[in-house]
């Protein structure tokens, strides 16, 4: 049925679309947070739709954004335009999101900010607003906003929860990752009975019916079409099939369909739209000036409006996109050079330097410095913002203008590491191969070598990467020492990432490299004393790698940071350290305190790339810990950033807590989709993760043969990794199934890296793998050894496990007593902490003892969910909703919609109870 209040609208039928935009704002209303992604072709009508749902929002709060395209990319210029009726609330933002979301817009100078923490600046201002009127945020033409106000709009998309606040994009059918996975309306043509009835009431008179049907099948549905395909010829022409295009692609037909309507009017009134078309801001003052400049008077606007093109009101507003598209491209290049010309001279050089920059680049012909400099600069200031897209924007085209070829290379290494930074590596290896057919000194060479290295070990983690960046670091060593160093750090991580894949002695060889590389600063950096440690370590072994890392940990742990750029820098490297700790200095100490000061940092600054990375190092040792419901929540949420930042997800965390839970559908599935994607990759460390994970599912089923093939796996190569961890699954699996001789290699090869770390961690498990060995009466000392070690560590689940085959052992020796007493307390361990496997091995043992196995009576805590978990620990702790939103990036009316819900489960009515309730169920 016809719509026929809105027939010109192309709002035709659109019942279904109408309905989903009408609930999405009653559920806003509501105080449920709603995001709506808007998908079609250009023409379909999605416009229409957002103005419907503008109409539908009565007593609502409406903001709006809408993207231009342009070949430029200010940076928050989207998300500036969205909030600028709103930063009257910046002072109710927290200080580090408050300082973000001012030095994005330009208001006050700071650090150039992470985008995620302007996301998180620009939730709570959105949640802040909708607390005195329901909010709905309209974006149209979302395809066309910079990048990094969309990066962070989608953040924001996928945080909100409990706000009275909708958020609605509008963009093309072209894939746009930063949307994905949203929750989406697909917009489609129309039915073949309404396409037809838009047409007819478009055409006066008869219609010939294969003409007809020759224009409906052009249309497809598409309401723009079908309004836009038959206008502006004569209505015979129409009739008889004359006139209408036969080739080009629907929006190349539109767009030529409005040529036609712009060709005809006047040169004045051609030239100031083709003005407003090259100045995507929309600002009709600075059009003004710009006609002045032209010498053309207001009023030669009057027949675009007549002509149904353009509208001048509070703004600059095009009827369509593509009439922008079609004014701009139906211009010769010399009027083009000539607008933006005029458009610079009237734009502001001190309030808008960077716009002005832009339209002068586009004005010139051939290479100029002058304007080369100005946007070098600008890319200076984008970058201040938090702007490494446009600041890349600008780089690249400053090299297009450089007339020098040696100043072309420098600009086109700049233009390449801020590209890679933005995620474009296509285009940094074009600005890579540009700049290596221009004049560099050695040092640029060395700089523009690092950096493809990098590159490659960002796009695959695999084999290619190492000898690249050692390359690139012995051709730094006599250029900047410091740096050399710091990329034979890098290249040894590529190679031990790489691992097993890239040859057997590769990461020996690497490591050889960098003993030789330049000596190290007085003091010596944290970086360099990591990198002397990792050097010996792969060279002569743990033994002698132990003393130089302990010496790099105590130095990064203590490192003082009082600078935004030492703190990333910290981060970045923070990895490397922690992986150190673990596997090879076995401190769990350290563990703990590197994986909570990476996770605090990571929250303060809003670093949510890194963050992810510290949330799955936290979660080891909340699982380690035996807290696994801190582990998993620790999990969701790196899995819940790297969706919102576009990030991909992390296996890590997952795959281990699938492994130790038991569940072997879930951990398989996780392990076989890791080793596949690692295989084709080239990253050989996720073989032994893999393999480690696999043992220890297998050794908690009791399929021992099946364990030992995976801890093989796991242990077979010894780099940096889960090798360690392997050779302990592979001692119990190996002495389960009677394979003497791999037990006992394990063991040897084990006992060299215990001793060498000489933790309690360490000498615990190696006391229990040699108990496990053992069949005298020294097993039973060297198990009581092996419970007083992990006694005094952090490491639950491993103590747990000790009880467990000391009980086991026990119980052959016909100890039955003793063996019921240390199975007992291995099964309510294990089973409180949610072991299921190796608590299965336990009752049944229990059992076969005559005990009973009593299931530990269910806490509270079970009933909640991971998010709700994290929220209460957090109020527990005194924290108000305000910092647990901050902590968690929600807003804190999400944060009281949670803790409404956990108060009910708990059965608690204050924080006060809540702080007793929730301070008993959390372990020791």
């Amino acid at each position: 049925m016809l719509d026929t209040d809105l027939p010109r609208s192309g709002l035709v039928n659109r019942v279904r679309e109408r309905e989903i935009l009408e609930r999405l704002v009653a559920e806003a209303r509501a105080g449920e947070s709603r995001v709506l992604v808007v998908r079609g072709e250009a023409g379909v009508g999605k416009t229409t739709l957002v103005e419907h749902l503008s109409i539908a929002a009565d007593g609502c709060r409406i903001v709006r954004a809408a993207g231009v395209e342009s070949e430029m990319e200010l940076p928050y210029a989207g998300l500036h335009q969205l909030c600028a009726t709103m930063l009257d609330g910046l002072p109710s933002l927290p200080e580090p999101q408050r300082e973000a979301v001012s030095t994005a817009f330009g208001l006050g100078p700071g650090n150039p900010p992470d985008r995620f923490l302007v996301g998180l600046a620009v939730l709570g201002l959105l949640a802040e607003v909708a607390e005195a009127q329901p909010l709905v945020c309209l974006v149209d033409d979302a395809q066309w906003i910079d990048r990094v106000s969309l990066q962070s709009l989608a953040f924001v998309a996928r945080r909100l929860m409990a706000e009275p606040v909708a958020l609605v994009f509008a963009l093309r059918d072209d894939e746009h990752h930063a949307l994905a996975g949203l929750p989406e309306l697909v917009v489609h043509g129309l039915d073949p009975a309404d396409a037809r009835t838009l047409l007819e009431s478009t055409i006066p008179g008869p219609l010939d019916t294969p003409v007809r049907d020759r224009i409906l099948a052009e249309a497809r549905g598409n309401p723009l079409a079908l309004l836009e395909l038959p206008r502006g010829r004569p209505p015979a022409a129409v009739a008889g099939g004359f006139g209408l295009p036969d080739q080009a692609g629907l929006a190349a037909r539109l767009e030529h369909g409005f040529t036609g309507r712009f060709a005809p009017l006047p040169a004045e009134t051609r030239r100031l739209l083709l003005a407003a078309a090259a100045e995507p801001v929309g600002d009709v003052a600075l059009l003004l000036r710009a006609a002045d400049r032209l010498k053309i008077g207001l009023e030669a606007v009057a027949p675009a409006e007549a002509a149904g093109l353009v509208e001048l009101a509070g703004r600059v507003r095009f009827r369509h996109p593509l009439v922008r598209s079609a004014v701009y491209r139906s211009a010769s290049a010399e009027e083009k050079r000539d607008v933006h010309q005029v458009l610079a001279e009237v734009t502001n050089a001190e309030l808008d330097p960077d716009r002005r920059a832009w339209h002068l680049a586009h004005a010139v012909i051939g290479g100029n410095e002058t304007v080369a400099g100005l946007l070098e600069r600008s890319a200076d200031r984008a970058r201040a913002r938090g702007g490494v897209a446009a600041a890349a924007a600008f780089l690249e085209r400053a090299t297009e203008l450089t007339p020098d070829l040696s100043r072309r290379g420098t600009r086109a290494l700049a233009a390449a590491r801020a590209k890679f930074e933005s995620a474009d590596a296509e285009t940094a290896l074009e600005l890579i191969r540009l700049a290596t057919i221009c004049p560099l000194d050695d040092l640029q060479r060395a700089l523009l070598a690092r950096l493809r290295a990098e590159i490659i070990f960002a796009l695959r983690r695999g084999k290619d990467a190492p000898p690249l960046l050692l390359d690139a670091a012995r051709q730094l060593e006599a250029l900047d020492p410091a740096l050399a160093r710091e990329t034979y750090v890098e290249a040894l991580g590529a190679a031990v990432y790489a691992g097993r894949l890239n040859g057997d002695r590769a990461v020996h060889d690497a490591a050889e490299a960098a003993r030789g590389a330049p000596p190290s600063s007085h003091p010596p950096r944290s970086i360099d004393l990591v990198l002397d440690g990792m050097a010996t370590r792969f060279t002569d072994g743990p033994r002698a790698g132990v003393p130089p890392l302990r010496r790099a940990l105590d130095a990064f742990r203590e490192q003082k940071l009082d600078r935004h750029d030492a703190i990333m820098e910290w981060l970045l490297l923070c990895p490397v350290v922690q992986s150190m700790t673990v596997f090879e200095l076995w401190d769990d100490d350290g563990f703990a305190a590197l994986a909570t000061r990476a996770e605090r940092l990571a929250r303060e600054t809003g670093a949510l790339a890194m963050l992810p990375v510290a949330l799955v190092y936290l979660s080891g040792v909340h699982l380690f810990g035996g807290d696994f419901a801190a582990a998993s929540a620790a999990v969701q949420e790196a899995d819940a950033i790297a969706l919102a930042t576009g990030n991909a997800g992390l296996v890590y965390g997952k795959l281990l807590l699938g492994a130790w839970r038991g569940a072997e559908a879930e951990a398989l599935e996780l392990i076989d989709a890791g080793l596949k994607d690692a295989t084709t990759r080239g990253e050989g460390r996720v073989l032994a993760l893999g393999g480690y994970a696999g043992s220890v599912l297998y050794n908690g089923l009791g399929r021992y043969e099946a364990a030992a093939d995976a801890a093989r796996q796991g242990a077979e190569d010894d780099d940096q990794g889960y090798a360690a961890w392997s050779l302990a699954e592979l001692v119990e699996a190996a002495t389960r199934c009677g394979q003497t001789d791999v037990a006992a290699s394990a063991l040897g090869r084990l006992a060299e890296r215990a001793h060498a770390a000489g933790t309690d961690w360490a000498l615990g498990i190696l006391s229990r793998s040699r108990a496990l060995t053992s069949e005298d009466d020294d097993a039973g000392e060297l198990y009581r050894d092996a419970i007083q070690r992990l006694t005094r560590t952090r490491m639950r689940v491993e103590l747990a496990r000790a009880h467990l085959v000391h009980g086991e052992w026990l119980r052959r020796c016909q100890r039955r007593a003793e063996a019921r007493s240390e199975l007992g307390v291995a099964y309510e361990m294990l089973a409180s902490m949610g072991v299921e496997a190796f608590a299965e091995r336990a009752r049944q043992e229990l059992l076969a003892t005559g005990g009973t196995a009593r299931r530990p009576a269910a806490d509270a805590r079970e009933s909640l969910t991971d998010q709700e978990a994290q929220i209460a620990r957090l109020a527990a702790d005194g924290l108000t909703n305000v910092e647990i939103g901050a902590q968690l990036f929600i807003s804190p009316r999400t944060v009281e919609y949670h803790l409404r819900k956990v108060f009910g489960k708990l059965g608690v009515s204050s924080r006060k109870e809540l702080r007793t309730t929730f301070a008993s169920l959390v372990p020791a």
